[in-house]
């Protein structure tokens, strides 16, 4: 085991993977931080340049793209109020304001400290761990899905804080959106009203772009008058001792959620960062500052964001079976540059696997240096007249929009959702339960449907399963939980 350890690291080392992990990883950190520029489709723009490289080069390469591409889509989050990636619509509760009151140094900083920490506690797990958790991601049945979907949906009552009947609206709102379009177990077309482009129904990502980005610029646009500069300085961005502190506990909770979610296949990054974030807000003895900028909500959102990558490798590596969308196109890349994942490939590829390993915890240093750099230099584009910014926003909206599918039907999706989402935040409904709604609406209709087709249309299947049985448990009492707080509050 040593000596697989020794040799991996050797290879990591080598002066031309050094500089392609730290090219993948700069990229990764462009690309992440360019709304609607997912981390998966960076993947794809970098695998043509992985064909001539050895398979050992072009794993560390495309790791160092995914690591610091799911770091870097907090920073548009906090400084624009537009996540990069999907997976950051969570920081920006929290980001944002910090952004808006000068502080965009000090989340950007907080978010790459808790994204290292995320990367660095998840790769232990893929290493020690891997082949253990990989079995118990396979218990997971439909029904234990469909209960994790229904857990996570209970986060609605968490995230709207005192505007508890709107944010179920908007959650509402969101699971109606995704039963639009072709339904996925008879195929059969639901609401879309004999117009043909709706069979398509609506991605997570022009949504999030419409809902964040376009309404983020329409309401700029109404508040031209009122224009000021947030002030930034370099000592700003810098935290306390104090606020480092304040993060540690934040950074573990992240961790340990992150990588759970992270191990179970086609659950992802988005619902791993809201449980996070639902759980620490729960618990906090200062729950009035989550939502306002609270350095705590950052932390516990991007570590699990992180954590989230190593454990989503866990079933891909050892299983050969995708984590999460970003996963599955880097197991399609794996393929493509001669790597077959599975049980095999540990006996069959040691030097690669260990040197993948040994990589992994390198990139995650590399992506600490050049994320650093920029948390102090990023925040200055604040100082940006909006007048120039908001355009430039708008065009890198609509072309990530238009670059899922190539189709100006996903950009038009986000100018609609742009003027849904401009109507929310002018009348005070929370856009994250409609973005709960959109992305776990699909999975628990999936897979309930599938739970009930295998038992015959035996309800009692939900209680059945210990797994199903334990989460529903935990979102009856995280309902009553919410309750009993909102209750206090508006007391």
């Amino acid at each position: 085991m040593i000596n697989y350890w020794l040799e991996g690291l050797k290879i990591a080392i080598q002066p031309n993977n050094l500089i392609l992990m730290l090219i993948g990883t700069i990229g990764g950190i462009i690309v992440g931080a360019l709304p609607g520029v997912t981390s998966s489709m960076g993947i794809i723009l970098l695998l043509p340049f992985t064909y001539y490289l050895d398979p050992k080069s072009a794993l560390l390469m495309l790791a160092g793209m995914y690591a610091g591409s799911m770091f870097s889509g907090s920073i548009s989050a906090i400084l624009l109020g537009v996540p990069g990636t999907p997976s950051a619509a969570a920081t920006l509760i929290d980001g944002y304001p910090l952004g808006r009151q000068g502080k965009g140094g000090k989340a950007i900083q907080t978010a790459l400290y808790a994204s290292t920490a995320g990367g660095i506690l998840s790769g232990m797990v893929l290493v020690f761990l891997a082949p253990e958790l990989a079995r118990f991601a396979l218990k997971f049945s439909p029904v234990d899905y469909f209960a994790l979907s229904i857990f996570g949906l209970t986060i609605i009552a968490s995230v709207s804080g005192r505007y508890l009947i709107k944010g179920i609206i908007a959650g509402i709102f969101g699971l109606f959106i995704s039963t639009v379009g072709v339904e996925n177990i008879r195929g059969s077309t639901r609401f879309t009203f004999g117009i043909p482009a709706l069979t398509a129904g609506f991605e997570l990502l022009p949504v999030l772009i419409g809902v964040f980005a376009i309404a983020e610029i329409l309401l700029e646009l109404e508040q031209r008058e009122k224009e000021y500069k947030i002030q930034h300085t370099l000592t700003s961005s810098f935290l306390s001792g104090e606020e480092f502190k304040s993060i540690l506990i934040p950074i573990i909770v992240g961790a340990v959620i992150g990588v759970f979610i992270g191990v179970i296949p086609g659950t992802g990054g988005t619902i791993a960062t809201y449980l996070a974030y639902n759980e620490l807000r729960r618990w906090s003895k200062n729950k009035e500052k989550f939502g306002k900028g609270a350095l705590e909500g950052v932390a516990v959102v991007e570590c699990a964001n992180n954590a989230v990558t190593g454990g989503a490798l866990v079933p891909t590596l050892a299983l050969g079976v995708p984590g999460d969308v970003v996963t599955a196109v880097m197991l399609g890349a794996m393929v493509l540059i001669g790597v077959r994942p599975g049980p095999l490939l540990f006996q069959a590829r040691p030097d690669l696997i260990y040197s993948f390993f040994a990589g992994w915890f390198i990139i995650q240093f590399i992506m600490l240096g050049t994320g650093f750099i920029s948390s102090i230099t990023a925040p200055y584009i604040l100082k940006i007249p909006k007048k120039i910014l908001m355009p430039i926003i708008l065009v890198f909206a609509i072309i990530g929009s238009f670059a899922i599918r190539n189709s100006l039907y996903d950009v038009s999706v986000a100018m609609i959702f742009g003027l849904i989402g401009y109507f929310m935040r002018k009348h005070n409904f929370p856009q994250a339960p409609l973005v709960l709604g959109v992305i776990l609406g699909p999975m628990a209709e999936t897979n309930l449907n599938r739970a009930l087709i295998l038992s015959g249309n035996d309800w009692s299947i939900l209680i059945r399963s210990p797994i199903s049985l334990i989460l529903l448990i935990l979102s009856a009492l995280s309902i009553i939980f919410a309750v009993i707080s909102f209750r206090r509050e508006s007391r």
